[in-house]
């Protein structure tokens, strides 16, 4: 029995109460006793040779696609090519087919993917550009020459002032990033079975998932601060010798360890909820049921992916940045040679046009990347890919299984 939700699972396998329905081989209908007791009279031994195809014989004509009814691609020792309804194979994928499947949804289906990308960069790095004019405050300066206890206070005020300052556009990011995976990933999951959505129609289908997807995001943002809470007290608590600095600094490395397996075993969970109409508990728990033995597969395609989104934003945000602080400033030797960092409109502007153009193309890169893991893992493990062939119409699949 299968009792996975969502999509049905075609190829889980029989029940131990299901093997009776097998057919067995029969006693032979001549009589001559069961299986294996054979006449004394019997033919010489031969050689066999495999048919030769179309076109390998003297002055044949050379062989059509698909001789003898195989399709194309097909062969002896071969097995047919996987229907390919939309951006990816219905088969097991592998990690290029995964990257290039994300990137195929952006190029195909532009218009509902870009649109909904660069509205949701748009109006996000808006807000946050005004947040960082108007409301939050200027980060505390750190005097590189300070020692001792005014050293330690000095950092101490910087982070501090830095934890504030980014916090606002850390919620505005988060709240950018739950919008377009919900309607990215409804999007790239019709993208496999060839179909288009409209924006609208997207947004329709996704809206009803935004609050338990928020729930899911704000669940996981706990667990990790509870995680690298608990790792860092006991260092903390010992205050600042030599002992409690180790002791903090071993915490940390423990409890980044222990966020980052939480985080690639709940990985699959906005997938699982979005697609599945499940709750936030019953996701995670697909998420660790599909990664279960695929930890580290998965953990090398995410860092692949996000590698990939690290190279984009310093190729697009570095050749930004120059021109920002050329124009806010006299020149850049100005820049390098000055401690002020109160820049001014121009700088703010031209960084946001940068920030857009990266957000605009990683939010659906890491959203297909996501999904499309999601439906790879559900294919290896309860062929999804038979059950995605026939909901796409392709020929040979249209018979539900009984």
């Amino acid at each position: 029995m299968n009792d996975s939700p969502g999509w049905a699972s075609p190829g889980s396998a029989p029940s131990d109460d299901q093997g009776t329905g097998i057919p067995k081989p029969s006693a032979p209908v001549d009589g001559s006793g069961p299986a294996g007791q054979w006449s004394p009279a019997q033919p010489p031994p031969g050689q066999w040779s495999p048919p030769s195809a179309p076109g390998t014989g003297p002055g044949a004509p050379p062989p059509a696609p698909g001789w003898g009814g195989m399709p194309q691609g097909s062969g002896w020792g071969r097995p047919p090519m996987a229907a390919k309804p939309g951006v990816i194979p219905l088969r097991p994928l592998g990690v290029g087919e995964i990257l290039d499947g994300a990137v195929s949804t952006m190029r195909t289906h532009w218009r509902t993917v870009l649109g909904i990308s660069l509205t949701v960069s748009v109006i996000a790095e808006l807000v946050i550009i005004l947040l960082q004019r108007y409301v939050l405050p200027e980060q505390a300066s750190v005097d590189p020459n300070a020692t001792g206890a005014e050293a330690l206070r000095q950092a101490t005020d910087s982070a501090q002032s830095q934890l504030i300052n980014s916090a606002p556009g850390t919620l505005v990011a988060m709240i950018a990033t739950l919008i377009t995976t919900s309607v990215l990933t409804v999007v790239i999951s019709r993208s496999v079975l060839g179909r288009s959505l409209s924006l609208s129609a997207a947004w329709s289908e996704a809206r009803p998932r935004l609050l338990p997807l928020l729930g899911l995001t704000l669940l996981l943002s706990l667990m990790s601060a509870a995680i690298m809470a608990v790792g860092l007290l006991p260092g903390l608590a010992l205050g600042g010798g030599a002992g409690g600095l180790a002791l903090t600094f071993l915490g940390f490395l423990a409890s980044c360890g222990v966020v980052l397996w939480l985080m690639i075993r709940f990985t699959l969970a906005a997938p699982a909820l979005m697609l599945e109409r499940q709750s936030v508990i019953t996701s995670l728990r697909r998420s660790a049921k599909l990664v279960r033995g695929n930890w580290w597969r998965t953990f090398g395609i995410l860092a692949l992916t996000y590698l990939l989104v690290i190279v984009l934003t310093l190729i697009i945000a570095i050749p930004f940045g120059i021109i920002a602080v050329t124009v806010d400033s006299d020149g850049l030797s100005e820049f390098l040679n000055s401690s002020s960092t109160d820049f001014g409109w121009p700088f703010l502007i031209i960084t946001g046009i940068g920030e857009v153009i990266v957000s605009t193309l990683a939010y659906p890169f890491t959203a297909g990347v996501m999904a499309l893991l999601y439906v790879d893992q559900r294919i290896r493990r309860e062929a999804l890919d038979l059950e995605l062939a026939r909901a796409a119409g392709v020929p040979g699949y249209d018979t539900p299984r009984s």
